[in-house]
């Protein structure tokens, strides 16, 4: 990905080296977390009452963050999420523009070990994520590392995904999608909350491939390659394939972010046209 003249972001609020107590909780909102205790819930599907089993009393243990100067590679990486967000602002507030909209730029946290949002309560554990009270997106950059090497899913348009997914569902809370699914999920099941979640999610892959498309059409930002490394990492964190690695079974009913499959469609989806209205995956009667 052609990154390193792009522009830097105004809006990184980078938090690593606070210290802050343990607190119980858990986060409310979507993200994007792993599965196995380490990354977990959100993101990734999995319930996220697995992040408490084996700790009593429903806590939350932290350790603090620690205060050490910034490596080489750290300091690139701080400068590569800063303009891939730079560069989801300057797509999205076009395109809000053509649908006589204002954008509201999101704010991204960086943070170590564990954070305070709007949404509660989050440690690194539960990987990035988007918290809708605060309009902010959560990133501990030692994620990149497990996405690298437990998920097989190397390159740094992957890690470029990673955020525009999460901005995606900035969008959703901007354009009042969010609210509707949250209202809609009062009175469901469980399983019928899930596939609301699960169109949720999808869209927000596609909304990913949105970004990917006019980025690469107004910037030319797109290597050899890199198309592939997005797809890889939609595939390495799909339900079926994170549960399969898990349990050794997959259960559907259970998905709430999509199988690999549904997930590479939708990314490709919004990188093919390039049109928000080919998000809906809500009406879709094929995911």
């Amino acid at each position: 990905m052609r990154w390193r003249t792009g522009r830097r972001s105004r809006n990184i609020e980078d938090r690593r080296g606070m210290r802050r107590p343990g607190r119980s909780g858990l986060l409310k909102g979507g993200g994007l977390g792993a599965i196995v205790i380490t990354l977990v819930a959100m993101y990734f599907g999995v319930d996220p009452s697995m992040l408490l089993q084996g700790m009593q009393g429903g806590q939350v243990s932290t350790s603090p963050a620690s205060s050490r100067p910034l490596s080489a590679e750290e300091k690139e990486l701080t400068e590569f999420v800063s303009v891939v967000l730079a560069d989801t602002e300057d797509t999205w507030n076009v395109l809000f523009k053509k649908m006589n909209r204002n954008y509201e730029e999101p704010k991204l946290v960086l943070f170590s070990g564990s954070v305070k949002s709007a949404c509660g309560f989050a440690q690194s554990a539960m990987g990035p994520f988007y918290c809708p009270g605060d309009h902010k997106v959560y990133i501990d950059l030692s994620f990149y590392n497990d996405l690298k090497h437990r998920f097989k899913a190397p390159g740094d348009f992957a890690q470029a995904y990673v955020i525009a997914h999460e901005v995606g569902h900035h969008i959703q809370t901007l354009l009042g999608i969010s609210e509707k699914v949250h209202k809609a999920k009062r009175g469901l099941s469980k399983t019928q909350a899930n596939a609301l979640s699960v169109r949720q999610e999808l869209q927000a892959d596609c909304l990913a491939g949105i970004w990917a498309n006019h980025a690469d059409r107004a910037r030319n930002v797109l290597e050899t390659g890199d198309v592939e490394e997005a797809l890889n990492a939609a595939t390495a964190i799909g339900d079926d394939r994170l549960q399969k690695q898990s349990t050794g079974r997959i259960v559907p009913e259970s998905f709430t972010h999509g199988s690999s499959e549904q997930r590479v469609r939708w990314f490709r989806t919004g990188l093919k046209s390039g049109q928000v209205d080919s998000c809906n995956t809500f009406s879709a009667k094929r995911l």
